[in-house]
């Protein structure tokens, strides 16, 4: 299957531009004290918004921290966001999905009602409310973000599962006596694979930017992490004296967005069963 994906990929040079894009992300956030050239934290109040030069390629805040250093540190935090909302929402949703697809009846409608009610909220609202409730800070806002996409796999694997469930070899094995967990996980989770990877690749664009907005809000991070929503924040009113302030994290959120976007769209035409062909 990975290298059919690989294969089938290449002609699409977007979905490998966003590829490159995920993968330079990741690059950055690993090697971010080798490729920093200052700390991120450290203030001089001296050099203060300093215009991009060769000493500070991005330039300086108003101060004096290095901007190109607090966004090669902001792709890590970024990173952890993403990672870490995905994981909890792709869980919950999964055994959401899982449990109202399977076993249907009452425990689907009140699991698919569930859904409906969190859908029927802007997603941007939704997050706000809880981030109001809880507090702001990083880790509520990881909270609220991975509420907001939770119904997008409960539904995605519901509908996976509505249509495996039914399928000849899971008669069988339930004929067989099979227990239904081990069914679940040798039969009908890795039939769900192909729809959850593509989702979890565009719903990484979402957490992202969701994560900045709140953080541009003054919900998410506070100062002074060199988190790229939270600059974007304290660059706004900067943008005509200093525009080098906001810009950048902007094209920083903007092209990471874009990167998991394309890629997601490119799994997506990869992993299209019309578009596969299996040798035997």
């Amino acid at each position: 299957m990975l290298r059919t994906v690989l294969r089938r990929i290449r002609p699409y040079p977007l979905a490998l531009a966003g590829g490159l894009i995920v993968v330079s992300l990741l690059a950055v956030a690993l090697l971010a004290p080798f490729i920093a050239p200052f700390d991120p934290l450290a203030q001089d109040l001296y050099q203060g918004l300093e215009a991009p030069s060769f000493a500070h390629p991005m330039g300086t805040d108003e101060f004096g921290r290095d901007i190109f250093s607090r966004i090669v540190y902001g792709a890590r935090i970024t990173l952890r966001i993403g990672l870490i909302c995905i994981s909890i929402a792709l869980t919950v949703g999964v055994f959401m999905g899982v449990a109202a697809g399977y076993w249907g009846g009452v425990l689907d409608t009140v699991i698919m009602r569930l859904v409906d009610i969190m859908l029927a909220f802007p997603s941007i609202l939704l997050a706000i409310a809880i981030v109001a409730v809880m507090g702001p800070g990083i880790d509520n806002v990881m909270v609220a973000v991975s509420v907001v996409l939770v119904p997008q796999f409960a539904r995605l694997v519901r509908a996976s599962v509505l249509t495996v469930r039914e399928m000849a070899y899971v008669e069988a094995a339930r004929a067989l006596g099979t227990g239904d967990w081990r069914i679940i996980a040798s039969s009908i989770l890795p039939n769900c694979l192909a729809p959850l990877i593509i989702q979890t690749s565009l719903s990484l664009a979402t957490a992202i930017l969701d994560a900045a907005g709140l953080s541009f809000l003054g919900l998410g991070a506070q100062p002074p992490t060199p988190e790229w929503g939270a600059m974007l924040n304290s660059g706004r009113e900067l943008l005509v004296k200093a525009p080098w302030v906001m810009t950048f994290p902007g094209l920083a959120i903007f092209t990471v967005a874009l990167g998991f976007n394309l890629f997601g769209d490119g799994l997506r035409d990869a992993l299209d069963p019309k578009n596969i062909t299996l040798k035997v």
